[in-house]
């Protein structure tokens, strides 16, 4: 049996809401009918925004959402999408797909999106392709309240007060579709850039986020920061950065194969878990390079991407990256999660990729049908951690698996918050394909008087689709008990689990 030891006194770091965010990119049908469908579409809206959508990500908790880009990011020239919808300019999507981007997506839907969300607003700049004129007029078009003419022209196409940018991403990929850079040649394009974005409201400050690392390039990382904090003010380099991106996407099979989204073996099945688990490792090195030039940690680790990259699914256009979600995503969602609530003194943001229709998906739609996938239940699941403080936990006996399969990953994953309310949040996951886990769960001082338990298990192909859309849902977790300071219970196999405990 695994004993999980919980110290819910020792307080070990505040997690971040942010590291429950989401990005939707220009790609695909994530904006354009999976987020967006126009004021007259017939499928119910506000202001062109999918009232089915929008009620889900708010009851799912959806604290901050990344737009345009991503690669979009680099190429996108904010102007096209301001003013009548009838003159703005219409374009290629080279990235993604090849089809007809006409802009009526634009600043303020995203403002309006973020609105009816209630959530943050992290916007990309484009270093790739763009100006820094054109990047900080943006900036001023968005948040300056004063007379200036890009305030003048926003009052113009009707929107009178500033707008809030909570983040602001100065290029995308700039080691590859955001230019093909060096990473010494892009971080002195970012401290030019960076300048002129401007904080025209000191009580509504902007957080400047550098474009970092994709996977393990550290070199990246290294020369980055080496070339941020030479002279000539290298003691206040963390004024002008607030966070630092990684990129790491899952391929179980390899970036060029990928591998089906439904269709795999136990092989794979832990493949996809171990490579999962990887984070732990990218989180720590690139955090240990960070570390040497930002010992106080002010400034964050920002995964701005990340998730499971599956082949599209057969008959979809390639270049939309529409997969299906089964129980193995739900588990790297879990497994990605802890990692990140467990390493909340550095990581401070994260963004799963993408919210609606593409890759890795909380929600998927066709037509006016809309479904929940196993990932969106995980995040429900998980949302008392947002800014939550993460206290010390650990399991004992916790058995190495998968290695008749090649690949090892521990039997449970887990990370423990207590939020201002009080209550302990626990979750915990079964990465076993096949094997159930007994489980005593035990307190350092708390006994138990109210429980409140969730689970989301099925067999590990299982996904939702628009005939079956709640065949993998959450549900009530009742299967425990309680003696003193311990809750015992079993986690079946590929499971995920939480508790809210006081």
């Amino acid at each position: 049996m695994a004993k999980l030891f919980i110290n819910e006194k020792n307080k070990k770091g505040h997690i971040n809401a942010e590291i429950y965010g989401h990005f939707s990119e220009h790609l695909g049908r994530c904006i354009y009918e999976g987020l967006y469908v126009g004021e007259d579409s017939e499928i119910p809206n506000v202001n062109g925004m999918r009232r089915d959508v929008v009620g889900a990500l708010k009851e799912m908790g959806i604290p901050l959402l990344r737009w345009p880009g991503g690669c979009f990011a680099d190429e996108y020239h904010w102007k096209d999408g301001i003013g009548p919808k009838e003159t703005r300019k219409k374009m290629i999507n080279t990235h993604w797909g090849g089809v007809v981007e006409d802009n009526s997506f634009g600043t303020h839907e995203f403002f309006e999106l973020c609105e009816q969300l209630g959530c943050k607003t992290y916007v990309n700049g484009n270093v790739g392709s763009g100006t820094v004129q054109e990047m900080s007029e943006w900036v001023e078009y968005m948040t300056f309240e004063g007379v200036s003419p890009m305030a003048d022209l926003r009052k113009q196409n009707g929107r009178e007060k500033p707008w809030k940018i909570d983040y602001f991403g100065v290029g995308n990929e700039n080691w590859g579709c955001g230019g093909s850079m060096t990473p010494e040649y892009y971080a002195n394009l970012y401290r030019r850039f960076q300048t002129y974005v401007r904080q025209y409201n000191a009580d509504r400050p902007i957080k400047k986020i550098c474009g970092g690392a994709n996977v393990a390039d550290y070199f990246w990382t290294e020369d980055v920061l080496k070339t941020c904090f030479a002279p000539p003010h290298p003691d206040f380099m963390h004024g002008y950065m607030d966070g630092l991106s990684l990129h790491y996407y899952v391929h179980p099979e390899g970036w060029e194969v990928k591998g089906s989204a439904t269709d795999f073996d136990d092989k794979v099945w832990y493949k996809t878990l171990s490579k999962a688990k990887y984070m732990e490792e990218l989180v720590t090195r690139h955090g240990a390079i960070m570390d040497q030039y930002d010992p106080g940690k002010k400034i964050g680790m920002i995964v701005d991407e990340w998730g499971c990259w599956f082949t599209v699914e057969t008959g979809t256009n390639p270049g939309f990256l529409y997969q299906q979600s089964t129980m193995r995503d739900a588990l790297v969602a879990g497994v990605t999660l802890d990692i990140f609530n467990k390493n909340c003194d550095r990581v401070q943001m994260a963004c799963i990729a993408q919210m609606v229709n593409v890759l890795q998906s909380v929600i998927l739609t066709e037509g006016e049908k809309m479904l929940l996938t196993p990932t969106y239940h995980v995040f429900h699941m998980y949302k008392h951690h947002q800014d939550a403080e993460l206290v010390e936990s650990f399991v004992e006996g916790n058995n190495i698996i998968g290695a008749e399969a090649e690949y090892q990953v521990p039997h449970l994953s887990e990370s423990v918050s207590v939020d201002a309310q009080g209550y302990v949040n626990v979750t915990i996951s079964n990465l076993s394909i096949s094997e159930g886990a007994p489980v005593e769960m035990v307190f350092a001082q708390l006994e138990p008087s109210s429980v409140q338990g969730t689970i989301l298990t099925e067999e590990v192909h299982a996904h939702n689709t628009f005939e079956e859309p709640d065949k993998v849902k959450a549900i009530e977790f009742t299967e425990y008990t309680i003696e003193g300071r311990t809750i015992r219970f079993t986690a079946p196999a590929c499971s995920v689990i939480s508790f809210r405990v006081k």
